[in-house]
């Protein structure tokens, strides 16, 4: 697999693969055992966005025991045992080290069928673009470190943050999808512009269709916005044509990084059929055409 694939995938024989990823990152809550619960989702997501099933995991912890009772690592582990429970994922076991600051991911390793991986170059001209999870994820958390929100405001974006993206990945292949990606670091714009880069498509989506939790976009008219999103729209800007109506704070939300974030999904109209069929939500933000590897907001 190239190096912008979500996973590393190994082929055992003409029929199966086995599919790797690891992450690991650093609080987003003050709730250790939701943290926990959302770095293994977060973990997890990169098998799913390949189209894998995940089967094992170890887990990572980086901890500073002069500052923490070790009551934050338990809760941390049994968030993660509830999340891979629910996975139906095996936690084989793991390991920790001294650090500065609390860190905290799994490795995953799964079973993928050869024919239904789904890449992440490979969109089709005609397809529609879907999005299963709204974003903002990034600024909410941000306005929380800064004390600008209370830990139930973000009891939505911590629902998402902690909803596998399992079934949502196995709609995508049963639905033929034809490229798929999870959104994470990038934001929703970075991860599109690396969908499209090396292909002959431009991908055309409509800022207002695209699902953003309460109260983002006005905790970024304040300024509260990572660090994250500005680079990502300094580093991918020559990548996007945003139109007129498309303000900087939109442009920003939508480059802000997203942490366990949903599947970005490039599929025809008739593939969309298995998400109605088994409930699985999403929202159709654009469009897929012919170009030359552009994105384009409006």
């Amino acid at each position: 697999m190239p190096p912008g694939d979500d996973a590393g995938v190994i082929r055992l024989d003409s029929k199966r693969g086995l599919v790797e990823t690891v992450d690991i990152i650093t609080p987003l809550v003050n709730d250790p055992y939701m943290f926990g619960k959302i770095a293994t989702v977060n973990s997890l997501s990169d098998i799913y966005a390949m189209g894998g099933t995940p089967l094992s995991a170890l887990s990572i912890v980086g901890y500073p025991a002069c500052d923490y009772d070790i009551e934050v690592v338990r809760l941390m582990i049994k968030g993660a045992l509830d999340m891979l429970s629910e996975a139906r994922v095996a936690l084989l076991g793991g390991h920790c080290f001294e650090d500065t600051e609390i860190k905290f991911g799994l490795s995953v390793t799964g079973f993928i069928e050869n024919d239904k991986i789904l890449r992440y170059n490979t969109p089709q001209a005609g397809d529609l673009l879907v999005i299963t999870k709204p974003i903002g994820t990034g600024i909410l958390t941000t306005a929380l470190k800064g004390q600008r929100l209370k830990d139930e405001d973000l009891n939505e974006a911590v629902k998402s943050m902690t909803t596998l993206n399992k079934e949502a990945s196995r709609v995508a292949v049963e639905g033929g999808a034809s490229a798929c990606t999870d959104i994470t670091g990038f934001g929703l714009l970075g991860h599109a512009v690396k969908m499209v880069s090396e292909s002959r498509v431009d991908y055309v989506i409509e800022a207002s269709g695209i699902p953003v939790f309460k109260g983002v976009k006005e905790l970024a008219e304040k300024g509260i916005v990572p660090e994250g999103a500005y680079k990502n729209l300094e580093f991918y800007k020559d990548r996007v044509k945003f139109g007129a109506m498309v303000e900087e704070v939109m442009q920003l939300v939508l480059f802000d990084p997203q942490t366990s974030g949903g599947l970005l999904v490039s599929i025809n109209r008739e593939g969309l059929r298995h998400f109605d069929e088994n409930g699985v939500s999403y929202w159709i933000i654009g469009r897929v055409v012919e170009g030359n590897g552009f994105v384009r907001v409006g």
